[in-house]
Order: structure tokens, then C-alpha cells, then sequence
């Protein structure tokens, strides 16, 4: 777990919508890269939280591999489309899986719930 910037306080919402997505992510690490090593980054910027999950490619079970069946990363696009974010998941050129998540916070919206 890496985390940069500074930490300010979110509104609930996109608090635990980042989460779920760090946890859909990890969890689909265990399912299709069981052995492989997880990392999560987590950056604040001034308008912006930022989620990034990734695995050492070490663990790929390649006879499984796009098999999943279930609704992990349309799921993660929908949480972070909601918040007028970006996702992105996929393998990179060195072979690992990636999932990149965007939420744009204090960004002219309501601070709804951070009384």
C-alpha cells in the first residue's frame, strides 16, 4: 500500500465507492492471479482521488483467464462513472493487471454528509 498527497475528508459516497473498488480489484487478483503480489496505490490531489491496483503478472492463470463470468469490473466502471470519474482495467506490456480508477472530489458538488 503506497499512499501520496495529503488526505482530506471525502464525502461517505465516493469514500466507500473507492473502497469497493480496491476491494473488488484485490479480490479479483486472489481469484485470477492466485500467488501473484498486489499493490495499491492511493493519491490525493486537490481535486482528485485516485485509486490504482495492480499485480506482479506472477500468478496469471492462463486456462481461467477471462472466464470470470461475473460483474467485478462493470461494476468498478459503474461506482466510478457515478462520481463523473475515469476507469481504466487491463493487462500492461510487461504483463501485469492494472485497474485505475478516478474521482473527482470538491469539485463544485455539495459536501453532502461532512457535517
Amino acid at each position: 500500500l503506497v499512499i501520496s498527497g495529503t488526505p482530506g475528508k471525502l464525502a461517505p459516497s465516493v469514500d466507500l465507492s473507492a473502497f469497493r473498488v480496491v476491494q473488488e480489484a484485490l479480490t479479483n487478483v486472489v481469484t485470477h492471479a492466485a500467488g501473484a503480489e498486489a499493490r495499491v496505490e492511493v493519491e490525493y490531489a486537490e481535486n482528485l482521488l485516485s485509486v490504482t491496483i495492480s499485480d506482479d503478472g506472477s500468478g496469471v492463470d492462463q486456462s481461467v483467464e477471462g472466464k470470470g463470468g461475473g460483474r467485478g469490473l462493470v461494476g468498478m466502471r459503474e461506482r466510478t462513472a457515478l462520481f463523473g470519474g475515469e476507469f481504466q482495467a487491463g493487462r500492461t506490456d510487461d504483463d501485469r493487471w492494472r485497474v485505475h480508477a478516478t474521482f473527482p472530489i470538491n469539485a463544485g458538488r455539495p459536501e453532502e454528509g461532512l457535517r
